[in-house]
């Protein structure tokens, strides 16, 4: 049994980064960046005026001002700005040339004679330069970029339409165990309906990932190889859940030899999710989880959600927030490294979450994250601040 922190590291180094493609821009959420986005122009690609007003020149405030043309959003100006003159702008419009500042129309008395006078005592310019965004040739959105909404409008606004993105993970998903039966079947005696499955579906498909599901595997190790080779074949990565403990049709571990796989590591001093099995084949990437679904849940969170985005040229940080626990724990043994779901309450304390054990799948549908207990620790405190690690 290696400890959590040594896994990551195992996991982190055997990830090799998947193949490139070109895809639509409007079609990258999710996806990230395989090379750096540049502008193709200035932002703004003009002196623009920040809102409807009068653009004239500060040393002419003072006087009367001839109104010499109206500049609509989207029409260049005609005319340039002379002394005692201004052009009436909106917002957006390009900044004529003689003018070094935009006045409000709040600010503004009409007079006759197509005329205005500026009634404050002083005012800002008004107007963004230039390229004070963003110059021509300036990265935008660097290579490793999770690309979201956000990073869509960016690509637009500099006319990158076809960006290069890694490929989407192919991940395989597969049950082990003769007591497992279909979310559509009754469960009958000393059955239960396959859970684990579907969850880790769509946790690799909340990740922009390609999730196939492959069934469930027979307590039978011929069939299991079988389905498994398949899958591996067939995927980037495989993800099995069952078959990989310690009890007497738990051979996964053996299955995974015959198919020559690379076992890293089969067991972790993590609780939930202490008998998980790693290994590499060639460029593939199998993961045999413990069969409890909170188990599978935490384990998919801590190892297999990093390897995956590593091998999609993402390096994943965890959204963390540092809060105080608002009430004790305690828990009787700490020879591994602990994960507890738990609820963040409307003062903002940490709040564990009654919790059964490794089977008890309902307590994650309250929890808003996870906290980790380290090795040797037996007791959180009240008003304890600790991290809370985003789910």
């Amino acid at each position: 049994m290696i400890g959590f922190e040594e896994a990551l590291d195992i996991v982190s180094r055997s990830a090799k980064t998947l193949d490139v493609e070109q895809i639509d821009f409007n079609l990258s959420n999710a996806r990230v960046l395989a090379e750096d986005v540049q502008s193709d122009i200035d932002m703004p690609p003009f002196d623009k005026s920040a809102m409807d007003g009068y653009a004239c020149r500060f040393e002419n405030l003072k006087n009367p001002l001839e109104v010499i043309e109206v500049i609509p959003a989207g029409k260049p100006p005609k005319k340039t700005i002379g002394k005692n003159q201004c052009s009436k702008i909106m917002t957006g419009s390009k900044v004529p040339e003689g003018a070094d500042c935009v006045i409000m129309v709040e600010q503004t008395e009409e007079l006759p004679g197509g005329r205005i006078r500026f009634t404050a005592e002083k005012t800002k310019s008004n107007f963004v330069p230039k390229g004070e965004d963003v110059k021509r040739g300036d990265v935008v959105l660097k290579r490793g970029t999770l690309i979201k909404a956000q990073h869509i409008a960016v690509m637009a606004s500099v006319g990158c339409i076809l960006p290069m993105v890694y490929r989407k993970a192919r991940i395989g998903v597969l049950s082990t165990g003769d007591e497992l039966v279909e979310p559509s079947v009754f469960p009958g005696e000393s059955k239960i309906r396959n859970s684990n499955a579907y969850q880790l579906l769509n946790q690799a498909a909340g990740m922009g990932c390609e999730a196939n599901y492959y069934g469930i595997a027979l307590d039978n190790e011929e069939h299991s190889r079988k389905l498994i080779q398949k899958t591996l074949k067939e995927n980037d990565m495989v993800l099995l859940t069952g078959g990989v403990s310690m009890g007497d049709f738990d051979f996964i571990p053996k299955v995974f030899q015959r198919l020559n796989i690379d076992i890293l590591f089969d067991s972790v001093a993590v609780q939930p999710g202490r008998p998980t099995v790693y290994g590499i084949s060639g460029h593939k990437y199998i993961f045999g989880l413990p069969g409890n679904p909170v188990s599978s849940f935490n384990i998919f969170e801590l190892l297999v959600k990093p390897l995956l985005y590593k091998i999609m040229g993402h390096d994943f940080v965890p959204v963390r927030l540092r809060l105080p626990l608002g009430k004790e724990y305690k828990r009787k043994k700490s020879t591994r490294k602990s994960y507890l779901p738990v609820q963040i309450d409307e003062q903002g304390r940490v709040i564990p979450i009654q919790y059964h054990g490794s089977a008890h799948v309902h307590a994650l549908v309250f929890a808003d994250g996870l906290i980790s207990i380290p090795v040797g620790k037996t007791t959180l405190n009240k008003g304890e601040l600790v991290d809370v690690r985003q789910i």
